[in-house]
């Protein structure tokens, strides 16, 4: 029986970038409690997401657990999650064929509350999905994300949302849209690591609430979990440098890697290795 980290907040539990080789630094990696390493693989549309990290024999497994139990930080993971969920469906579901927009509101037309800001984008929702099915487009996919701000205190009241969307037509989109205020759209343009960027804007932490809405037609990305697919010696190899690329490459065919960040962490030995790689062309 062994022990994992699955299900903890990993960049809390490792939370120092791993930046030098020095050789004290590298007798963490060599915990013998360290049982191998499990790898986490997400793959969403073009991109390869690689998380390892170590798992124990059992009778370690108590050390860091307690770890887990004391970290303040843990109560963030779920907006973590939420954030690496909306990029990877993304990523997953959307081409340069697709928009993006952003919607307002006019001070009339203003929501009140959170709830009344989502009934309004499930209408504005509702009103795509029929023009698209009497026009024959594909069926609509989607995904939203609802910023709401009401601060009385400060004088501040704004609401919007982003859009995500295979609806092909960018003036019926902002035609559609009853808020009374502005409209923003335009075509998706991928970057190096495909939409992350866009993704994490529209999800980054505001000041009020936010939450998205995703249509469940919607393609998952895929995971998988190997074990052993890195040993000890690989990982330490690993982060030594010189070759990490050639052997990411040779280990995941037909990708081609892109950035490699790794953390350490004063009270759980081994490392916390994450590794981005793009389909090639």
């Amino acid at each position: 029986m062994a022990y994992s980290m699955d299900g903890y907040d990993l960049d809390e539990t490792y939370p120092n970038p791993y930046g030098d080789t020095r050789e004290e630094r590298f007798e963490r990696l060599r915990d013998k409690e360290i049982a191998g390493y499990r790898a986490k693989t997400v793959r969403s549309g073009p991109m390869l997401e690689v998380e390892t990290y170590p798992f124990w024999n059992c009778r370690n497994g108590n050390r860091a657990a307690k770890q887990k139990e004391s970290r303040a930080a843990q109560r963030n993971l779920n907006n973590k999650n939420a954030v690496k969920n909306v990029v990877r469906l993304i990523n997953t579901n959307f081409t340069e064929d697709d928009i993006w927009a952003t919607y307002t509101y006019s001070d009339a037309r203003l929501p009140p509350t959170v709830e009344a800001a989502q009934k309004e984008m499930a209408k504005y929702v509702k009103r795509l999905k029929t023009y698209a099915k009497k026009r024959g487009f594909a069926e609509l996919k989607y995904i939203y994300v609802t910023e709401f701000e009401n601060d009385p205190k400060k004088g501040k009241h704004r609401v919007h949302h982003h859009l995500v969307t295979n609806f092909p037509d960018r003036d019926i989109a902002e035609e559609k849209w009853k808020g009374g205020a502005r409209t923003t759209t335009r075509r998706l343009q991928p970057d190096r690591f495909e939409y992350e960027g866009m993704a994490r804007y529209i999800t980054k932490d505001p000041r009020g609430n936010k939450r998205y809405v995703a249509s469940k037609n919607l393609k998952k990305p895929i995971i998988t979990t190997a074990d052993h697919k890195f040993t000890r010696r690989g990982v330490e190899r690993l982060l030594r440098g010189g070759n990490a690329q050639s052997k990411l490459e040779k280990l995941y065919k037909g990708y081609e890697f892109l950035d490699l960040k790794a953390f350490t962490s004063d009270y759980v030995s081994g490392a916390y290795v994450y590794v981005r790689m793009r389909r090639r062309q």
